[in-house]
């Protein structure tokens, strides 16, 4: 088996992707690379900053002038990766809930977009990297060696997003997952530029009836073929 050097994995929330990415990544020795933290760290900036996220012009100015990269994990507190912003740490910071208010609006703005494509596939074409995100293969890394596409039922994936709010903590409530879910699906899947689609040479992976290891050798399968 020729193990490809830079495989894609895209598709919505919670439908298993990340978790997915991160499983190959382990078994292969390859970076684990979720391209959702950079536009997490932009709109992090943006709230830092108090610059309202409305404003499009001044939220892709932080963009183009960030310096942000993703490396293997340097500390051992969970976290899947560093992410660096402008030489801080700020992993679990892009994680708060203003943060998760707002990234969408964030990652539609195409000098947004612009500004962090360019990131991502510098460090894609790194070599030995499993990307996750809503358009690696379409987009950021067309040229990926395997194309991936995740996805699983509404129902299923407002489940998983609950169960993984409840196991941190956090009070949560299913139903409003399940709206916000669906609304984060349609304006991913009907912006302008780079809408959430599988590319026409990905596989596209259901994971709503699969744990993870049934999905990680589903996977491996598909390298293997």
């Amino acid at each position: 088996m020729s193990t490809p050097n830079v495989i894609a994995i895209d598709g919505p929330a919670a439908s298993g992707k990340t978790t997915l990415a991160r499983r190959l990544a382990e078994r292969l020795g390859y970076l684990f690379f979720d391209t959702g933290v950079m536009y997490r760290a932009v709109t992090l900036a943006a709230l830092r900053q108090s610059v309202p996220v409305a404003d499009q012009p001044a939220v892709e100015a932080i963009a183009e002038s960030l310096e942000i990269d993703v490396r293997p994990p340097g500390l051992s507190d969970g976290r899947m990766y560093d992410v660096i912003v402008d030489g801080e740490d700020v992993t679990w910071a892009i994680r708060s809930r203003p943060v998760d208010a707002h990234v969408s609006q964030v990652s539609a703005y195409p000098g947004v977009r612009r500004a962090m494509t360019r990131r991502q596939r510098e460090i894609g074409l790194r070599g030995k990297v499993v990307m996750a995100g809503r358009d690696i293969g379409t987009v950021v890394l067309p040229e990926a060696d395997l194309k991936l596409y995740v996805v699983a039922s509404q129902e299923e994936r407002a489940r998983r997003r609950y169960r993984e709010l409840i196991d941190r903590g956090e009070t949560a409530d299913l139903e409003a997952i399940g709206e916000a879910m669906a609304a984060r699906d349609r304006f991913d899947a009907s912006r302008e530029l780079a809408p959430m689609r599988p590319a026409d040479d990905a596989h596209v992976l259901d994971t709503t009836a699969l744990t993870i290891d049934e999905a990680v050798e589903c996977a491996l399968g598909l390298m293997e073929s």
